[in-house]
């Protein structure tokens, strides 16, 4: 969507306050002997008293209020009882529709004691968000924002999956422009004032070549490198990108 009045902006900055406050209680919950199921309830608790639905549930369908996606598993995740392990890379995926606004956010964290392997993913995918952030403001091509992400992932000796984009959210979850995380090359949309998108990073430790699992939602690397997921929802301003899923300065939710 594009923000052209002060109401729609306090919606999407609401939908917004819901993905960080989800997100928050839900990295706390990310231990080791929890499950992806045990930390799903804490994010659809998060909904709940926000008065938010899941997204995915109203516009998909999904069996889950949030995808969790462990190791080699990409994004879609669904939340399994499987208890997580130390060194396991967790991928949290949250969408709140709220009051018809949507935001969507996701990090990687990692079972703590963690590995420098999944570490150095996470980081990289975190600092990669951030770096194309930092280049937000009207005029820019959409496809800039992937060349900034290649180019930092693969500095760091890891691979972009080529599959799965960013997006245009607001009034639904997967609306115009997509965001691809590097530059497909040909004619690309430019960013406008007022444009909301999810920017999303999905970094891959080796090929980067994914498929979809047996339950039919699942995505997972093809030779099983591990992956790490970051994602804002942010506006596009002539300041630069407003994010509307960053955490609250005072580290506190809000619910």
């Amino acid at each position: 969507m594009s923000i052209t009045t002060q109401d729609e902006l306090a919606g999407m900055q609401r939908a917004g306050r819901v993905v960080a406050d989800a997100l928050a209680a839900m990295r706390e919950a990310v231990v080791p002997g929890a499950t992806p199921a045990d930390i799903e309830a804490v994010g659809a608790d998060i909904l709940r008293r926000h008065g938010a639905r899941a997204a995915p549930v109203v516009v998909y369908d999904a069996p889950c209020a949030a995808f969790i996606s462990v190791n080699d598993a990409v994004v879609h995740g669904l939340p399994t009882r499987t208890r997580l392990r130390a060194g396991d890379l967790v991928k949290i995926d949250v969408t709140p529709q709220l009051d018809g606004f949507i935001a969507d956010g996701a990090i990687t964290v990692p079972v703590e004691p963690s590995t420098s392997r999944g570490r150095r993913l996470a980081q990289s995918a975190e600092r990669a968000l951030a770096s194309a952030l930092a280049a937000v403001r009207p005029g820019l091509p959409v496809h800039a924002l992937g060349a900034i992400i290649d180019r930092h992932v693969r500095r760091d000796g890891f691979s972009v999956i080529r599959d799965l984009t960013g997006h245009g959210v607001g009034r639904t979850i997967h609306e115009p422009p997509e965001v691809p995380n590097y530059d497909p090359g040909g004619v690309s949309p430019l960013l406008t004032d007022g444009l909301v998108i999810a920017v999303e990073p999905l970094v891959a430790e080796r090929s980067g070549a994914v498929r979809v699992g047996r339950d039919r939602w699942t995505i997972a690397t093809r030779d099983g490198g591990w992956t790490a997921h970051w994602e804002h929802t942010i506006v596009v301003t002539a300041a630069g990108a407003l994010v509307l899923t960053a955490p609250s300065p005072d580290g506190e939710t809000t619910h």
